[in-house]
């Protein structure tokens, strides 16, 4: 199996994106600890996916919640191999454009987004210096290298997320660490917030989508697995776009 013997820490694993994440995880051979800030969501998680989960709740943006999140997770796996930082929010209250901004709403979706992250890579590559190495996976975001007019504070800290992880990359190769450090760019994915979109608005939204539909979470789960195994032993840095073809579009065709 793909991901046989190792252990990893999902964060915002109870739902989504990281929920699909820890099912293919723990069906390539993974143990994992879904670490999220809904107890309830989080502990039915782990409880469905059965003996190699636990759930620890977990504020991204705390220091010690980081810090007891790992030593709990060293306590009942004894290792820390992967990381998967995916614990994040794209705005608070509506639009958040550069006219309407607020400092405090701002500062609110950057502690889980950016400060979040950045702590538990912290925290992360300590542990998996202690187990010989492992390979760390950042959600970032198509709103890293897109204008993100309606979600100001999201789009900065996604592109926030891509400069963190080539620079963790960097650090680490340099220190001899053994731990690797990529992204991946999801674009349009089929959650249930999705869903709640107007036919109108999802078409306007896959317009200038090449492959012409949303993505399943689980094939962001795919992609993350991928980059998280021996199979991607000399990827490191990468920022990975799980977007059908959007990045790569020329918007001026779309249409063709």
């Amino acid at each position: 199996m793909l991901l046989e013997g190792k252990v990893a820490i999902i964060t915002g694993g109870a739902a989504g994106i990281g929920l699909a994440t820890a099912e293919l995880f723990v069906e390539e051979g993974a143990r994992v600890v879904v670490a999220d800030l809904s107890e309830q969501a989080g502990a039915e998680a782990a409880e469905r996916l059965g003996e190699a989960a636990r759930f620890i709740r977990c504020d991204v943006s705390s220091d010690e919640d980081w810090a007891t999140a790992v030593q709990r997770c060293l306590a009942e796996f004894g290792a820390l191999n992967l990381l998967v930082n995916n614990a994040g929010i794209a705005f608070l209250s509506g639009r958040m454009t550069p006219e309407n901004l607020s400092l405090e709403e701002c500062r609110q979706v950057n502690r889980v987004n950016v400060d979040g992250l950045m702590l538990g890579c912290k925290h992360g590559i300590a542990a998996m210096r202690r187990s010989g190495g492992g390979a760390i996976v950042n959600l970032a975001s198509v709103a890293a290298v897109f204008a993100s007019p309606l979600a100001v504070p999201y789009g900065a800290g996604k592109a926030a997320v891509a400069q963190f992880t080539k620079t963790v990359a960097q650090y680490c190769a340099k220190q001899g660490y053994g731990i690797r450090c990529n992204a991946v760019l999801p674009g349009t994915i089929d959650t249930p917030l999705y869903r709640t979109f107007s036919e109108e608005v999802r078409a306007a939204n896959l317009r200038g989508v090449p492959l012409g539909r949303a993505a399943s979470t689980r094939e962001v789960a795919e992609a993350i697995a991928f980059l998280c195994s021996d199979r991607a032993s000399y990827i490191t840095g990468a920022l990975l776009p799980v977007d059908g073809g959007l990045t790569a579009a020329n918007p001026l065709r779309a249409g063709d």
